[in-house]
């Protein structure tokens, strides 16, 4: 893991919360040459701690709904196919518009984030969508109500 000392972490800070930054507003932001922070930020990025710029969504393109999915499979006669199973239940879910994020959770567990206009919408995509895949034990939802940290997240994950 890459080692960041104060100037990388504000350097980061200040670009999570608005990445179009330019390089002389983010020294002028820390009182730091704009040499030093270009030099930062290119090292940032040859280390892989910057991947990519991206966007987050505004609030009017994000689910007004969202719920925490849990599924687990239930084992095959032929215990060699869970892996192949479940590796098909996560592509499956992956390309759906509602499945705004797909997991795998220990060797018979998958937890997704689901998104919809409403809650009534929300478990209708769940009962008619994915409780009807076969070879499932568990299908369990649980609605986020808020979040504590990162909300930003919904508007990251939405499809447009």
């Amino acid at each position: 893991m890459a080692q960041l000392d104060d100037l990388d972490r504000a350097i980061l800070r200040l670009l999570k919360e608005d990445a179009r930054l330019t390089i002389s507003e983010i020294a002028e932001k820390l009182g730091r040459p704009e040499s030093t922070i270009h030099f930062r930020i290119k090292k940032l990025q040859e280390k892989n701690v910057i991947e990519r710029y991206t966007i987050i969504l505004g609030e009017e393109f994000r689910p007004k709904s969202l719920g925490v999915l849990y599924l687990q499979a239930r084992t095959p006669v032929i215990e060699d196919f869970l892996e192949k199973y479940i590796a098909h239940i996560v592509k499956t879910l992956a390309m759906l518009p509602n499945v705004l994020m797909v997991a795998r959770s220990g060797l018979d567990g998958i937890i997704a984030l689901i998104g919809g206009e409403s809650w009534d919408r929300v478990e209708g995509f769940v009962r008619e969508t994915i409780e009807v895949l076969p070879g499932l034990e568990r299908v369990e939802l649980f609605p986020v109500d808020g979040f504590e940290k990162g909300a930003g997240i919904t508007g990251f994950l939405v499809d447009v």
